[in-house]
């Protein structure tokens, strides 16, 4: 083995029968799969005593492995003194409430001020995730929409949560339950309801979604009016799916779009939801509340919820 000092080297007896890379990854669950396949594409792990060469090398029970992990590498990505309203932090995950305005993660025009920026200079105990020093999102919220988002902080919770978000991707049941708030204009024709359609790429604009395609991954949305206001409705939504852009694509496509989206929306006619509307600055949307399995031993069920932002208060105070 390597005698580099900062190396994190583990000795595994295998359990059970089966692939070289499960067998890792299931007696070092900070490790997912995937990363353990990096390593041993690196020469980083042996097996029986020798360098093992294939990730799906088969393992006997008892045969020795050893393992060399090496330091996180640092992210290139500064660290940013933000202010983070935060509604819970443990050695695992962090769930944050994202105020309107900020990019989740560094791209082209926002090198700065992002939510990563802001974890990185907050959480002074990450552990890494896939051998990267940093936060792991593992989904997101537009700029412009406000409310509750996690991140994890190590390898087993980065891998537990893309699973969860990935199974509400597909529309499966249990894992990851998310409810928001917005202010549609018009009404919803009734006062509950459903919105089942395909969903995809807008077949000529390709930077937009479009809930008309004829070719697409299935979008299930759920929708209640909270309360009726002036030519609009307080709208809660709960989506069966997670695609891109859906509730604002569905609200659109059905005739009620988000009041104040700059993409699906439109300049109301109305003089006083046009006033709303520029006020607000913003399309009208709040995560309100996210639902998920801890990554943690027992796996306990949490629900958080983040309250109403300002600027949407007033706009639905505006329009009473």
């Amino acid at each position: 083995m390597s005698d580099e000092a900062d190396d994190d080297e583990l000795a595994i007896v295998v359990a059970a029968a089966g692939r070289l890379d499960a067998a890792i990854a299931a007696a070092v669950p900070e490790l997912s799969r995937a990363y353990v396949q990096r390593l041993i594409e690196d020469g980083r792990v042996m097996l029986a005593g020798a360098v093992a060469k294939k990730a799906g090398a088969r393992v006997r029970v008892g045969d020795a492995i050893e393992v060399r992990v090496p330091p996180p590498e640092p992210l290139e990505i500064l660290p940013e003194p933000i202010a983070l309203a935060i509604l819970h932090e443990d050695a695992d995950v962090i769930v944050i409430d994202k105020p309107a305005g900020m990019v989740v993660h560094p791209a082209a025009g926002h090198a700065t001020g992002t939510l990563v920026n802001a974890l990185l200079h907050h959480c002074t105990d990450l552990a890494g995730i896939g051998g990267v020093l940093r936060p792991g999102i593992v989904h997101r919220l537009d700029k412009d929409t406000s409310g509750v988002m996690i991140a994890t902080k190590t390898e087993r919770a980065h891998a537990s949560l893309t699973a969860q978000f990935a199974a509400k991707s597909r529309g499966e049941p249990g894992g990851i339950a998310r409810e928001y708030l917005a202010i549609t204009s018009p009404a919803p024709p009734a006062p509950t309801g459903t919105l089942r359609t395909l969903y995809g790429r807008h077949p000529v604009h390709r930077k937009k979604f479009s809930s008309k395609v004829t070719n697409g991954k299935p979008a299930v949305t759920h929708w209640t009016i909270v309360e009726p206001l002036h030519d609009a409705a307080l709208v809660r939504f709960v989506l069966e799916t997670g695609r891109t852009h859906q509730i604002r694509v569905h609200a659109s496509d059905a005739g009620w779009p988000l009041v104040g989206d700059p993409v699906y929306g439109h300049k109301p006619r109305d003089e006083r939801l046009a006033e709303v509307a520029h006020a607000l600055g913003r399309q009208a949307l709040h995560a309100h509340t996210l639902a998920f399995a801890h990554p943690a031993p027992p796996h306990a069920r949490l629900a958080f919820t983040a309250p109403i932002p300002a600027d949407f208060q007033r706009a639905r105070d505006a329009l009473h």
